[in-house]
Formats: C-alpha cells, sequence, structure tokens
C-alpha cells in the first residue's frame, strides 16, 4: 500500500505526502513498477520541480549517461528539469545511511580494509578479502582452496583479463551491482565467463540489448554506461553471505539449529581472523564485516578496551553482557542484515543492538515491533521507540493510537506518557505542544478528504481535549 501511495503521489506531485512516506515510513525511493519506471521518472516526466530536487536530495539514482539517467532527462518535462538532472552533483552519487549494507559492502571493496589477498592485474593492484570472494564465487573458493593456497597475492597477467573488467566483476562479487563502461562489456562477458557467473552473463547481454534497443528509439540519447543491479526484493547477495554466519557457528550450536550436518564444516575456508567466546562457545568471524558495521567492535578489536586475548593463532574476544543465542542473531545479522526474531527475544537484540552501535539492527527490531502493536502493548513501545532513538516506530505508535483513540485513552498508562512526554520540556509554557499528542492529531487529520471523515476527526480530537483538560495540561 505504502508503495503504492508513494508513486500515486509522485503522479499528481504530493510533495507533503512525499516526504511523510521517505521521511516516516522510510520508503525505498528507487522501487520500479511493472514498467520498469522509478517514482522520479514519473516526477520528471510530470514536471513537478520541487519534487524532483526532492528525490534527488534524498538520494533517487539518476546517474548520467546510464539507461536510468538518459530516460529521465529524454523523458522530462522541460528544460529547468532536464538542466537540473545534468547538474545535480546526486546524479552519480547516491546519498545513503552510512550503516545501510550496501554502503558498507561498497567501503568494503574501496578501502580494501582487512584485506588478505591482493590481486595484481597487468599491474594494477585490487585488495580483496578471501572469505567474500569465496562465499559469491565456487570458482574463486576452489582456486583459494588449490592453486593460490596460502598466497598473499595473485599475479593475473592472460591478455584477456583487463584491469577495467576485473574492477567491475569484483564490484558486483562485493556488492551485486556492476558498473562499466559500454566499450568494456564484452571483456565483462569473456571474465564473467572465465569466473563460471553464468547469471552475470545473462544478464549483461539483457541489459545491454535493452540499452541498445532504447538508444535506437530515442534519437539523441547516448548511454555510455552500463549499470546492472539486483532487484530491490532480491536477497541473493545476502544469502550467499550468511554461508560465512553459518561456518562462524560453533559445531554444538550449528547441530541445534540445522541438525546433524553429513559433514564436518571446512571452518578453514572462510578463512577467519577473529574468535568471539560467548558462554563457552567459540565463534570464528571476519574484521571486515565486525569492524566495518560496528564501531563499538572496531574499537574493541583495535583493542581499545584492552579485552583482546591472544591464546591462539587468531585473536580471541570474550563477550560477557550476551548470550550465545543473542548473539546468533547479532552475527546473522552482521552478515547477511537480517536475523529471525520473535517476541520473547526481539528486546534482548535490540538492547544489544543498541550496546554494540548496530542502528540498522535496531531499525530491524523496531520494524518487528512495529507489526506486532495492540492496544495492550502501544503506550510500552512508544517509550521504548522514545528511549532508542526509533522515531519511525515512535511515529507508528501514534498512528496506532489515532486510530484507536477511544480504547487507548481509557488506559491510565496513556494518561501517565503524555504527563511524562510533557514533564521533558523545560521551562515549559501554556503555550508549548506536547510531542505524543501532536503526533496523534497529526495522524487524524491528514487523510482527511470527505466532510464525514472531518466530523469524526474533530469528535476524537474533542476526546484528546477533554483528556488534556482533566490532566490540566495546556497541549
Amino acid at each position: 500500500m505504502d508503495l503504492q501511495d508513494l508513486f500515486a503521489s509522485c503522479k499528481r506531485g504530493d510533495l507533503q505526502k512525499v516526504q511523510y512516506l521517505v521521511e516516516q515510513k522510510e520508503i525505498e525511493l528507487n522501487v520500479r513498477d511493472k514498467w520498469d519506471s522509478t517514482p522520479l521518472y514519473y516526477v520528471c516526466l510530470c514536471g513537478y520541480e520541487e519534487l524532483v530536487k526532492y528525490l534527488l536530495e534524498k538520494g533517487a539514482k539518476c546517474q548520467a549517461n546510464t539507461f536510468d539517467g538518459e530516460r529521465c532527462v529524454y523523458g522530462a518535462l522541460n528544460n529547468r528539469i532536464r538542466n537540473l538532472l545534468r547538474s545535480y552533483n546526486v546524479i552519480s552519487s547516491k546519498t545513503m545511511r552510512r550503516d545501510q549494507y550496501e554502503e558498507f559492502l561498497r567501503r568494503l571493496t574501496e578501502n580494501g580494509s582487512y584485506k588478505d589477498i591482493v590481486f595484481n592485474v597487468h599491474g594494477e593492484e585490487f585488495p580483496a578479502h578471501r572469505c567474500v570472494l569465496s562465499a559469491r564465487c565456487d570458482y574463486f573458493a576452489n582456486l583459494f582452496r588449490t592453486r593460490w593456497k596460502d598466497r598473499q597475492q595473485i599475479v593475473l597477467s592472460h591478455h584477456l583479463i583487463t584491469p577495467s573488467a576485473f574492477k567491475s566483476i569484483l564490484e558486483y562479487l562485493y556488492t551485486g551491482r556492476l558498473e562499466t563502461h559500454i566499450d568494456n562489456v564484452d571483456d565483462c562477458q569473456v571474465l564473467a565467463k572465465q569466473c563460471q557467473l553464468h547469471n552475470l552473463q545473462e544478464q549483461i547481454y539483457e541489459r545491454f540489448k535493452k540499452t541498445l534497443s532504447f538508444e535506437l528509439t530515442k534519437p539523441g540519447v547516448n548511454v555510455t554506461t552500463l549499470v546492472l543491479e539486483q532487484p530491490l526484493d532480491s536477497k541473493e547477495l545476502q544469502m550467499e553471505l550468511s554461508r560465512l554466519a553459518d561456518l562462524a557457528l560453533p559445531a554444538e550450536l550449528c547441530t541445534q539449529m540445522h541438525g546433524e550436518l553429513p559433514f564436518e564444516p571446512e571452518y578453514q575456508s572462510v578463512y577467519p581472523d577473529i574468535c568471539f567466546t560467548v558462554e563457552g562457545h567459540k565463534f570464528l568471524g571476519h574484521k571486515a564485516f565486525f569492524c566495518e558495521r560496528s564501531d563499538y567492535f572496531k574499537a574493541l578489536l583495535n583493542n581499545h578496551f584492552g579485552e583482546n586475548d591472544t591464546e591462539s593463532s587468531i585473536p580471541v574476544v570474550r563477550l560477557c553482557e550476551v548470550n550465545s543465542d543473542i548473539f546468533t542473531k547479532i552475527l546473522y545479522y552482521i552478515y547477511q542484515d537480517s536475523c529471525e526474531l520473535s517476541e520473547e527475544t526481539v528486546y534482548d537484540v535490540l538492547c544489544c543492538a543498541d550496546l554494540y552501535l548496530l542502528p540498522g539492527l535496531k531499525r530491524h527490531c523496531a520494524n518487528y515491533i512495529g507489526k506486532h502493536l495492540n492496544t495492550a502493548n502501544v503506550v510500552q513501545v512508544t517509550r521504548t521507540a522514545k528511549l532508542f532513538s526509533l522515531p519511525r516506530l515512535e511515529d507508528q505508535c501514534a498512528e496506532f493510537i489515532a486510530n484507536n483513540i477511544e480504547k487507548i485513552l481509557e488506559q491510565e498508562d496513556f494518561a501517565e506518557l503524555v504527563k511524562q512526554d510533557a514533564a521533558e520540556v523545560k521551562g515549559r509554557q501554556e503555550t508549548d505542544t506536547i510531542d505524543i499528542i501532536d503526533n496523534i492529531r497529526f495522524h487524524l487529520t491528514f487523510s482527511i478528504q470527505t466532510y464525514g471523515e472531518m466530523e469524526e476527526a474533530n469528535e476524537k480530537l474533542r476526546l484528546i481535549d477533554d483528556l488534556l483538560e482533566e490532566l490540566e495540561l495546556e497541549g
């Protein structure tokens, strides 16, 4: 429903509704409909200049000389929007949260932190991580176990392997995204075939064919860069990297989770460089994942707190503030950007996510909690959202309360929440507002379209005013 609202709001130029969906509902901007069109494309087509600026500022993709970028420019209603698209500095760089999974993987491939292998391709060096390449590509995994075993540098001098193509394939293995100049498409195809990435071969071919077809039907359009990205609903990258989490589990916990395995796990094949001990269980992991995803672990593993132990061949870190069940969920989140939650574990995971500085996991927990709101827990969940700084969950609670206002107003807990919210305003004046009341009023009045809806909303607003009068509060 939210995605339909986003497309509909973009088509009619409703900036306020789009802002609400993007900032409060956290809707992904770069979704596509059945016509392979994005919200930005429709906004350009309809000529809503302010909305175009807003979407670009929030990270809508419109990279110059790509299929999507040229399509937006070609379809734009007027030259002002075309010039805006061409000049805007976000055209070539998506803005994103630092903790987002794709941003983490991009940093990992660009800065080469904690690398354990270097490829030299015709004199150009590419640092990499054997664990990532092994999880993503059987061809690399086999070579690391055989011909490239124990080597820290690999020299590739074959004339069919070019540095630009190797860089593009490496980027694809890390991020699921491939970007290359049109002139290098054949080189990428050759290397993808050599690495036995047959699905990638097919994707490159289909995207190249689609790009050529687009250019032929749109005179003056010149696409020079081919870009492949995972569909937003695809979890292929996450599932393949989750193999590293599977192999990081201690054997005894692996048996509990998956049953008896028909083979002994090849722990050496994942090339761990850190060991966490939790309740006596040893988890073998990778600094590249833990340190790049969490500043807490980065400080911890750099011996900032003096808690490291080097009894074995790799550093050992003892964690005393978490049990093995919750740490297993943390582990899977770090590798695959998600983990299984339940009503029994979600609050423990949330506390650890806050401790370990994992804001993405906090939002993952908040999304789960938000799907299980009811009249009995919504007040306590609101308090939790405030405590852990989860604005989207707090907004969901306000919307739920607005939709069930008669039942919620009967609860003493809600009255206490309102009083606490009012007391948090230092030096409160009569004209100051109360956050929770403001948010509820917003949801009561935001989508009013008919006179009947307005009458119903006014009646509910009167109930809120009665409560404030009873509590002797101005709001």
